[in-house]
């Protein structure tokens, strides 16, 4: 949700914050501000309600500059958009940005204004801003100030302080949320997500659980919760030759769904043999423990979920493994059954998710056999918590709403699958599956070359207001998806049903009003989901066909059928989300919305 960036240099350092404030749009927020610390005019602070394009001009209208500085992007949790709540806050020559939510902030703030201090926010933030100042005012050296605070506080945070008696000076503290430090030439840099800060560098040091840090323009000194000394090796980031901007392409999302064959071919490479997978991958370790896992568990949430939800029919039909399939926000406030030898998969685009992240945390007591990440990102924080990783390679997802991140994650699953299977003896799905996955990024690009037709039909969606999405078997969670992407960016109010429920309630909603969508490839389900189909078509319903070329029509006019090339069934669940994902990118431009930044959404959900 929230955003950081930092910087020490020897040139000015407002150019850097506010691009890297541009980069991290995508995540989404409400108001925006940055504090510049110059030696002969202490700290400077400009802060805007709205996007940083209006804090770019509040800076043209009162400019700052310094060598030494901080930015933020904020998303509400205390206190609403106001400037009076954007960070940076201030408090006795010290500025402070924070992501995450200090829990205890309410105590604080009381033991705080007992002191005298005045608060001029309703956020939690303000409360470490005066909890800094007080520490400083007992011991007037920064460092022992911010370890103080640090034991103070209580909940997840990423924090970044600049204090005017270090004039070339960041602090900085990560726990429960992401922060990383950027490695120049005679320059530091902080920021929440790499993203940031790709204009200025691709060398990055990943803060772990716990981590504080003093940063200076040649000097990097990190501590761990135990106040030891830590070296955190920088790494180059690999996402940085992916180009972050547009091309010929109208917005991110677009592009993104286009990416999706070469997303594809990136996340298999190095990943198949040729009749079996390379289970290598995973780690040694792993490799050689596969056969134990007699029970999985698949934790996720939003799209990753629907990806988990595929994954579930998968792993039952070709390993014969029981899975279950569980949302994380719900999952880490019960208490779950753990069989023996079960593997716990945690599937997140970002690997900073808080839900999934803290589910894997919760889990690490449980009893689980191993911990498995699915995950975007190499050095986020779900795959350096996890026993094993397997890395999808879908490149940045600048769009809120998922395609290419979301497709890699389903290839991931299969691949992951096929290596269950193979380890089981299964032979008849492993040499099957790996042909399919090798033909999968060619046959993306011919799902993709249906655009045109999609473009048109998305036309029948101008005036709707409601939608409703039917799939069978594996293909029901890509319906859940379709109906997902519809609502995220359209905002038209769409639901997905198993087709085989309309009769038990969804058949009320039918009229010649009703869109209603199916996902029907030719597999063993299509006689069943045919007899549902018929059902929409005696009560007046608009039927949408995304039907495998080799069905026959209908015949009625008033069914549209958009056909798709056959398939190996165990890869058309990919195949079927394509034109779902076009669909609803089409609805979206015929209703004029914010394609890429849909209102109330964001990229990464890294608060509760």
């Amino acid at each position: 949700m929230c955003g950081i960036v930092g910087a020490t240099a020897q040139r000015d350092i407002t150019p850097i914050l506010l691009e890297g404030l541009r980069r991290l749009e995508y995540r989404g927020y409400d108001s925006a501000g940055v504090a510049v610390l110059n030696p002969g005019d202490g700290i400077q602070r400009v802060r805007a309600v709205g996007k940083v394009a209006e804090l770019e001009s509040a800076l043209q209208a009162t400019p700052v500059n310094g060598t030494l500085g901080i930015a933020h992007t904020r998303w509400a949790t205390h206190g609403k958009p106001a400037e009076r709540n954007a960070h940076p806050h201030i408090s006795n020559g010290l500025a402070v940005v924070h992501n995450g939510i200090i829990e205890n902030h309410a105590p604080l703030r009381k033991r705080l204004q007992d002191l005298g201090f005045e608060f001029t926010s309703e956020t939690d933030t303000e409360v470490v801003a005066h909890l800094l100042a007080h520490h400083y005012a007992d011991s007037a050296n920064v460092l022992d100030a911010f370890r103080a605070t640090l034991a103070d506080i209580h909940g997840a945070y990423a924090l970044a302080v600049i204090h005017e008696s270090e004039p070339h000076t960041l602090y900085c503290s990560r726990m429960g949320s992401p922060l990383v430090i950027g490695e120049g030439c005679g320059e530091h840099y902080l920021a929440s997500d790499p993203l940031a800060l790709l204009q200025v560098t691709d060398r990055f040091r990943y803060l772990e659980e716990g981590d504080y840090a003093r940063v200076t323009r040649e000097q990097c000194e990190i501590w761990d919760r135990q106040h030891n000394s830590a070296s955190r090796p920088v790494a180059r980031y690999e996402h940085a030759a992916h180009s972050l901007d547009k091309g010929e392409y109208r917005h991110f999302m677009l592009k993104e769904i286009f990416e999706q064959p070469q997303a594809i071919s990136d996340t298999l490479a190095g990943t198949l043999g040729d009749d079996h997978v390379l289970t290598a991958v995973l780690g040694p370790e792993a490799e050689t423990r596969l056969a134990d896992i007699a029970n999985i568990h698949i934790v996720a949430c939003g799209t990753s979920y629907h990806a988990g939800l595929v994954a579930r029919y998968w792993i039952e039909e070709q390993a014969s493994i029981p899975c279950q399939v569980e949302v994380a926000s719900e999952y880490r406030y019960r208490s779950a059954v753990v069989p023996a030898n079960t593997l716990l998969i945690t599937i997140s685009q970002s690997g900073e998710t808080a839900d999934t992240l803290a589910a894997l945390r919760y889990a690490k007591d449980q009893g689980y056999l191993a911990t498995l990440a699915i995950c975007n990102v190499a050095g986020s924080s779900l795959v350096r918590e996890a026993d094993w990783r397997l890395l999808t390679h879908a490149g940045p997802e600048i769009g809120v709403a998922s395609t290419k991140a979301f497709t890699t994650q389903l290839v991931a699953l299969l691949w992951l699958t096929t290596a269950l299977a193979q380890t089981r003896g299964r032979t008849e799905y492993v040499a099957r599956n790996v042909d399919a996955l090798r033909a999968l990024p060619a046959q993306v690009e011919a799902v993709l070359s249906l655009e045109p037709a999609i473009t048109e039909l998305a036309q029948r969606f101008a005036n709707k207001h409601h939608a409703l999405f039917l799939g069978r078997g594996p293909h029901y969670p890509i319906a859940m998806e379709g109906a997902l992407k519809l609502k995220e960016i359209s905002y038209i109010h769409a639901e997905a049903y198993a087709a085989g429920e309309l009769k038990h309630g969804p058949l009320a909603l039918v009229d010649e009003d009703m869109p209603v969508v199916s996902v029907a490839p030719s597999d063993s389900l299509l006689e069943k989901l045919r007899s549902n189909l018929e059902e929409v078509r005696a009560r007046g319903g608009q039927l949408i066909n995304f039907a495998c070329e080799t069905i026959e029509p209908s015949g009625d006019a008033s069914v549209q059928t958009v056909g798709l090339p056959w398939v190996e069934e165990c890869v058309s669940p990919v195949l079927y989300t394509l034109p779902l994902q076009l669909l609803s990118y089409h609805v979206a431009l015929v209703k004029g919305t914010d394609v890429d930044k849909p209102r109330n959404l964001a990229k990464s959900v890294t608060v509760e």
